[in-house]
């Protein structure tokens, strides 16, 4: 055993107080809950429809597998180690100083983010009260998005009712709470999902669209492909958001490491593609695969596929269905954030679980109403002539993000060494990926955050365009 896991006292169980999930299902489970989210079932169909159908899926896989399970290991052996949330796990090793930072830049990030992704959730809850109430002729048309967004007061209240669910969940507790909701609802999201994709992939000419997710073709890759990929991956694994770190102070010192992150990526994985399948092969159906349907990028959620939905004989259940979906997805990954954020104020302010969460419900209401209202009452108010939600977006996801994981780089291979990470992930198993662990951490990974920080930057600028 290394000095450092002594000196947490921490050999074979939890110490002190800290929460535990109750074992590695529950683990899996609410780490694949914060993976599967917005990310997975909006942003990675519209990404594989621009970015080469299944040449991108190619590429995500390719990466998930070498850069993503390295960056989640050492995320989530570093918080098992330390029990503490990430500034406390960051302090653990350096004390002071520069590493210090990288703490603070990943608690900082799901504080930031779970405001404006509540907005967003706030926007699918809206849309199943719509599909519940049975008028989805009302949904397809073309006015009916920009109508609700830009109604201060319809899309400030449905965002406050998802950030009270939200906090709702996170009050009970890692157990009670976290765990409870994502046992119940990944299993019914995994069932929804199926039910969805098989009845798209059995349209009339929806082959043509699994044929074009599925199967890669050369001649759609890009250097773009490669690059897009990353940022998907990086969003949809929940890495440098603090999110790893905590969940990681949860786990119990006889959980797998390695094999309980292979299963949230294989998890992940396999609902971003069956996501894809829900909506490319619906899109080529009813569309013919039209490129300027497949390109419509984020509107493809709430302006194409009510259309797609409309058009179905079963359209109102599909629809219906998808958003149940939707909003199961949407409300674990919120919780994680959630989640993360509390733990921080109670590690680091020594503040009880209900002070923490009443904090955070404020922060959620404070910034989210300036994400919501950005598209109403505040819709003159641009930065970087971008929305106010569009800039927090950027902001984490393109800047931060890269940051925060480059700094747990730093961390790994400067401060504590890989060793510290085989000797945590070798407690409860070999650790049988080690060589390509150490390769990415050292030498792949730092390129890559190098390389999405940069041309993130420069695709805000114009320079570039992603």
């Amino acid at each position: 055993m290394s000095k450092v896991t002594k000196k947490t006292g921490a050999s074979s169980g939890n110490t002190g107080t800290r929460a535990n999930f109750s074992g590695k299902l529950g683990f899996v489970l609410a780490t694949a809950g914060s993976a599967v989210g917005l990310g997975n079932i909006w942003r990675f169909p519209y990404l594989t429809a621009k970015y080469g159908g299944g040449m991108f899926v190619l590429v995500y896989i390719l990466l998930a597998f070498t850069f993503g399970y390295t960056m989640m290991v050492s995320e989530e052996a570093i918080g098992r180690l330390t029990q503490k949330s990430p500034v406390g796990a960051f302090r653990h090793f350096s004390g002071s100083g520069g590493a210090k930072f990288g703490g603070w830049i990943n608690a900082v990030i799901p504080m930031l983010i779970c405001p404006y992704y509540s907005v967003i959730g706030g926007w699918v809850t809206k849309y199943l009260a719509e599909y519940a109430l049975g008028d989805q002729k009302r949904i397809a048309g073309d006015s009916f998005f920009p109508e609700f967004i830009s109604n201060a007061a319809s899309a400030e209240i449905w965002f406050l009712i998802f950030a009270a669910i939200v906090i709702l969940v996170i009050l009970g507790g890692v157990e009670s709470g976290v765990e409870r909701v994502s046992k119940f609802m990944m299993p019914v999201l995994v069932i929804l999902a199926a039910v969805v994709m098989i009845y798209s992939i059995t349209r009339p000419g929806a082959l043509a669209g699994v044929k074009y997710m599925l199967v890669p073709n050369l001649s759609h890759f890009s250097i773009m492909t490669v690059v897009a990929a990353m940022g998907q991956m990086f969003y949809s694994l929940s890495i440098a958001m603090g999110i790893l770190y905590t969940y990681g102070s949860y786990m119990k010192k006889e959980v797998n490491i390695e094999s309980a992150t292979c299963q949230v990526a294989i998890f992940d994985s396999g609902i971003a593609i069956m996501a894809g399948l829900m909506i490319i092969p619906a899109v080529f159906a009813f569309y013919g695969g039209a490129p300027k349907v497949l390109n419509a990028g984020p509107s493809l959620m709430f302006i194409t596929l009510p259309k797609v939905f409309a058009s179905m004989g079963l359209g109102r259940w599909f629809g219906l269905l998808f958003f149940v979906l939707v909003l199961f997805a949407a409300v674990t990954s919120a919780i994680s954030l959630a989640e993360t954020s509390a733990s921080t104020f109670q590690d680091e302010l020594g503040w009880s679980r209900k002070k923490a969460c009443g904090f955070m419900l404020l922060i959620m209401i404070v910034l989210g109403s300036l994400s919501s209202l950005g598209y109403s009452t505040l819709s003159g108010v641009t930065i970087l002539g971008m929305a106010i939600l569009d800039f927090f977006d950027f902001l984490t996801n393109s800047v931060m993000m890269p940051v925060a994981a480059f700094m747990t780089c730093l961390l790994v291979v400067r401060v504590a060494g890989t060793r510290v990470i085989e000797e945590e992930v070798t407690i409860s198993s070999r650790f049988r990926m080690k060589k390509m662990y150490n390769f990415v951490i050292r030498y792949l990974a730092p390129v890559f955050l190098v390389i999405i920080l940069i041309s993130s930057v420069l695709n805000v600028f114009g320079v570039i365009r992603i």
